[in-house]
């Protein structure tokens, strides 16, 4: 039998062109490294000139030196194998934990914190959500707030010093991977974490405009007493609250 076919009209069919590639694995080699090529020259030419493939959003800052000294607690003690910080556009996930995230929100974050498994919940709008008592109490003993958890208890970080002798130079690295912390927020790191940590007033003013919206709070600062576990505090309470998301809800609403 012939393999070429015809239709009604008596004309060859288009699909029998197809049977050069079919039959011939060189054709068909090639015909694959020519389309893969084409599909890679879309998707990366454009990076070439595009400055910047996330969209800014407003709120969206630099950690504070406290939050990224509690940030580097946070990679340090691997809390990111059970937590992710990426909550995905499925209904189920955003009914659960929020929002779902933004690109934008962890355009500072070096490494980012997304995560591809969950043993605990995601903790991308954590912030605001409890008390810090609520959080020292966790860390202490997870069992005490949540029954359920599985999660090991961290109290040697309320009984550790937090050590800053080095922000910042986490810092100035950070500013050379693109991070935008200016020389003055540099220079200013060490006297900005006991700002945040003691929530003193004539220090305030200065330390917000560097950090507009950052949140000040009485831990121990004044008395020079920070402890590992109050970075990770402020990194944790901060997680979620730089963005209004209820102007993309309303915007939504809208259309």
């Amino acid at each position: 039998m012939s393999d070429t076919h015809t239709t009604s009209g008596g004309k060859t069919s288009v699909w029998t062109k197809h049977q050069v590639f079919e039959k011939n694995s060189i054709f068909l080699l090639i015909g694959i490294l020519v389309m893969i090529s084409i599909g890679g020259l879309v998707e990366i030419v454009p990076l070439f000139y595009l400055k910047s493939t996330i969209e800014k959003v407003e709120g969206v800052r630099p950690l504070t030196p406290l939050e990224l000294a509690g940030r580097n607690i946070y990679v340090r003690e691997g809390c990111y194998n059970c937590h992710s910080q990426m909550i995905r556009p499925l209904r189920d996930e955003v009914e659960r934990y929020g929002h779902y995230s933004l690109a934008a929100e962890s355009m500072y974050d070096h490494p980012f914190q997304w995560g591809s498994k969950r043993t605990g919940p995601d903790i991308a709008r954590v912030g605001g959500k409890y008390s810090d008592d609520w959080h020292r109490d966790h860390l202490r003993n997870p069992r005490s707030v949540v029954p359920a958890s599985i999660m090991p208890g961290y109290p040697w970080l309320e009984t550790t010093a937090l050590d800053t002798s080095h922000i910042d130079m986490d810092m100035r690295v950070l500013a050379i991977e693109g991070v935008p912390y200016t020389k003055e927020m540099i220079d200013a790191a060490a006297s900005d974490v006991k700002t945040q940590g003691s929530a003193e007033d004539s220090l305030t003013a200065p330390f917000l405009k560097r950090y507009p919206k950052a949140i000040t709070r009485e831990l121990g600062g004044v008395q020079g007493r920070l402890t590992e576990a109050d970075a990770l505090v402020a990194y944790l309470q901060q997680l979620g609250t730089q963005v209004d998301f209820k102007l993309y809800d309303d915007k939504a609403n809208i259309r």
